[in-house]
């Protein structure tokens, strides 16, 4: 553990603003929650009535399990724990692989272990850091809470079922950097792992099968059920998995080599008949990313499409909360079934614009690794390369798009419409969102051009942003009017019988070949790494 400390100050300096703005954001969508639970249900008997809804209704179960005493704090915790929970993981886990596995794949921690510093110290250090970063979120959603009136027990307990999510996850991450052998396919493996037991969460809370949600390490938190039964007693498991883990982690860290993975690393072929060019060359580096995304999004799309039996029983509702959801998701059409089509589309959009993203930070990724500097020896000139890159990033997403509209539209054909007239239908109206997620890439592109120093942060930031100002996100946590700023905004409602309008999708596609092309002109005149 020698020269821990230093490793901790080195560590928080290079997080204070990220985990900063993690923060933040997880603490702000806690209050904004309460907002509206008291805008939308202002007597107990609103409460009543919507929690057995909830309890009635598969859809809304699996979002955060069952209300077992309707109140503020209970339904606040229902309509954003499982958010929260992602969140709190998700940050804690990319605290944790950016300071192992990135730092050992970058070769920095070989020379910080050159002296003194011991073994275990850069992995303690990040878990320090994460570990510190969940459990000041927990503390300050619960202080924020009790600071609105809401119960102190129940508001305590579920800062502690956030902070435990994201101590869980840093050890799941910390596992992860020890499996792989690059801080990119750590990451992976590390949102597969969130993913999955998002999962495992959401069959369990919506098919009442409570083994399920015993499984998934999200779960735990889940049942802590805080403002009902605060169980804290379900924090052990959290901490008890955590604990193990860590011990499995410690034991790896101090018999593996150094830069290497346990999981193997399949040696490449000894030639490249195929790879003729740089367009070969980005689709090969791209492709094993794209096939875990579309496993993903088609997982997703026929776990919530197949939801969509129970999709009317949406109109049970009480009578302000589906006004509310017709005004915003049902269109001209007016229909619940129509309105949760939207939201699928939507969620699937939102989260298919990250991909672009990812894919296109691998120009910045191979540029101060050298890589790309060894290929522009040849007769590759950067803007052929960089264009190579794009053109991969832009097809992938559209690629995604069509996979996750043709299997929500084919499941929910299959269950309560029409093959013939539903899927094309639902097809195009998630179709209609790919102008929106390309200049989600092309700010992405954009920053990786001119700012490649600040390029993570900003794509990252701008995704978030979208995210955040979002038709889904926005209203839930009081930025009604803010999502005009994003891009899926004017992407019309098809899907429920809204005219499509092709001016503003043309200009989202001028705005997207514009920072685009910036990218590439800037690209072309500085330094290059």
């Amino acid at each position: 553990m020698t020269g821990t400390g230093l490793l901790l100050r080195l560590v928080v300096r290079a997080e204070r603003v990220r985990s900063l703005v993690w923060i933040l954001l997880i603490v702000l969508l806690g209050a904004g929650l309460i907002s509206y639970i008291n805008g939308y249900f202002p007597t107990w008997r609103d409460l009543r009535a919507y929690a057995e809804v909830i309890s009635a209704n598969p859809i809304f179960l699996g979002l955060g399990g069952p209300v077992d005493e309707p109140s503020i704090g209970a339904m606040a915790a229902w309509r954003s724990g499982g958010l929260l929970y992602l969140l709190t993981a998700w940050m804690a886990m990319t605290i944790v692989i950016r300071h192992t596995r990135a730092e050992e794949e970058a070769g920095r921690q070989e020379l910080l272990l050159a002296g003194t510093v011991g073994r275990h110290a850069p992995l303690t250090a990040a878990l320090i850091v994460a570990a510190s970063a969940s459990l000041l979120a927990g503390l300050l959603t619960s202080c924020v809470l009790i600071a609105m009136g809401i119960e102190t027990a129940g508001s305590l307990a579920y800062g502690a079922a956030i902070a435990a999510a994201g101590l869980t996850f840093s050890a799941v991450a910390a596992l992860a950097a020890q499996l792989a052998q690059s801080g990119r396919n750590a990451t992976g493996l590390g949102l597969l792992a969130l993913g999955v037991s998002y999962l495992l969460r959401y069959l369990g809370d919506a098919s009442g099968l409570t083994w399920l949600t015993w499984s998934s390490p999200l779960g735990w938190s889940h049942l802590v059920r805080a403002y009902t039964a605060d169980r804290w007693w379900t924090l052990a498991v959290s901490a008890g998995a955590t604990a193990i883990i860590l011990a499995v982690v410690y034991g790896l860290t101090a018999r593996r080599d150094l830069g290497a993975g346990l999981l193997p690393v399949r040696p490449g072929h000894a030639t490249g008949p195929g790879l003729k060019g740089p367009f070969s060359l980005a689709w090969r580096l791209q492709r094993g990313m794209l096939a875990m995304w579309a496993v993903g999004v088609a997982a997703a799309a026929a776990l919530f499409a197949g939801l969509s039996g129970v999709a009317p029983r949406l109109a049970d509702q009480p009578g302000r909360v589906l006004e509310g959801f017709i005004h915003r998701y049902g269109g001209p059409s007016g229909n619940p079934v129509d309105a949760y089509l939207r939201v699928i589309i939507l969620l699937l959009a939102y989260t298919i614009a990250l991909y672009p993203v990812l894919a296109t930070l691998r120009l910045h990724q191979e540029e101060y690794s050298g890589r790309a500097e060894a290929l522009l020896a040849t007769g590759v000139s950067r803007a052929g390369w960089a264009v190579a890159h794009l053109v991969v990033a832009a097809s992938g997403t559209l690629a995604l798009l069509t996979l996750g509209g043709f299997v929500t539209g084919l499941i929910y054909s299959l269950l309560l419409g029409d093959v013939a007239v539903d899927l094309p239908r639902v097809l195009l109206g998630t179709l209609g969102h790919v102008p929106a997620a390309w200049l989600v890439g092309a700010i992405a592109a954009f920053a990786v051009g001119v700012l490649p120093r600040l390029s993570v942060a900003l794509s990252w930031a701008a995704w978030g942003t979208v995210v955040v100002l979002g038709d889904l996100l926005g209203p839930l946590i009081g930025l009604w009017g803010w999502s005009r700023a994003e891009p899926f905004h004017y992407t019309p409602n098809t899907v429920a019988g809204a005219p499509f309008t092709a001016l503003p999708q043309l200009v989202i596609l001028a705005l997207t070949a514009v920072l685009a092309a910036a990218a590439l002109t800037r690209l072309n005149r500085r330094d290059f790494g």
